[in-house]
């Protein structure tokens, strides 16, 4: 494939943000996935694999597959929660073209308090207003299409879910903007849970600043895609390579 090729930039894209969130400590094991809809082919999204740590993904490992559960190119397979939340958050939210599972440490910490939510007490967290969906019911893991599907019900047209007593996920129309708000939120978890590990009372900012916050970093989406180029201008300068590597 030519590299200014969609899918194969798609590879790319998402082999960098593997590599990216673990270099950020957003990984657990080789568990967790980070997938997106194949440019061209809204039926079809592409997942990093199962048993492959996402240090060590090279963008020929990631796994073309179909709602269904179908390898449709891969030479690896898929663990099966990856298909039940993934595969059924693409197809029920028209907003969802890249979608991001993580338990990063301080928002997972936030999910196992009770009433654990992002507070707008800072301004990373102010981005998120009026962005953020909880699902309050931990039913185990997910390895059933029914439980991707309550979790996408639950999720509704927000951009990201905070899943009790389990961890996150992201949704974006692009790798650089689903990556910038996973990196952000949990930059916003961390500096929440420091405060609160203070015992003094967090200091909340009001709806209407809020609101008027949110609304500015809306208007600065550029700044998602600069903070994406710099991280792969990371990995060539780190890890050499990276985009052609071969297994």
């Amino acid at each position: 494939m030519l590299a200014n090729d969609p899918v194969t930039q798609a590879r790319h894209d998402l082999t960098a943000a593997l590599r990216s969130a673990a270099r950020h400590g957003f990984n657990e094991g080789v568990c967790n996935h980070f997938s997106m809809t194949v440019p061209g082919r809204p039926d079809l999204f592409l997942v990093n694999p199962q048993g492959l740590h996402w240090s060590e993904i090279a963008p020929s490992d990631l796994v073309m597959a179909d709602g269904a559960g179908n390898i449709v190119e891969g030479h690896y397979p898929v663990e099966p929660t990856a298909f039940h939340i993934h595969a059924r958050i693409h197809a029920g939210n028209p907003k969802a073209a890249v979608v991001l599972h993580t338990h990063m440490p301080y928002v997972t910490a936030l999910t196992s308090l009770r009433d654990g939510r992002i507070e707008m007490c800072t301004q990373n967290a102010l981005r998120y207003w009026n962005r953020i969906a909880y699902d309050d019911n931990y039913a185990g893991l997910a390895l059933s299409a029914a439980e991707g599907d309550r979790m996408t019900r639950v999720m509704g047209d927000k951009d990201v879910l905070f899943l009790r007593n389990h961890g996150v996920i992201v949704c974006g129309p692009t790798v650089a903007q689903a990556y910038d708000d996973l990196y952000y939120l949990e930059r916003a978890a961390m500096v929440q849970v420091l405060a609160m590990q203070t015992g003094c009372q967090l200091h909340i900012v009001d709806e209407a600043c809020a609101r008027h916050t949110a609304e500015q970093v809306a208007g600065e989406a550029q700044q998602a895609f600069l903070h994406f180029d710099s991280l792969k201008r990371l990995l060539d300068r780190d890890e050499p390579g990276w985009r052609d590597a071969r297994r």
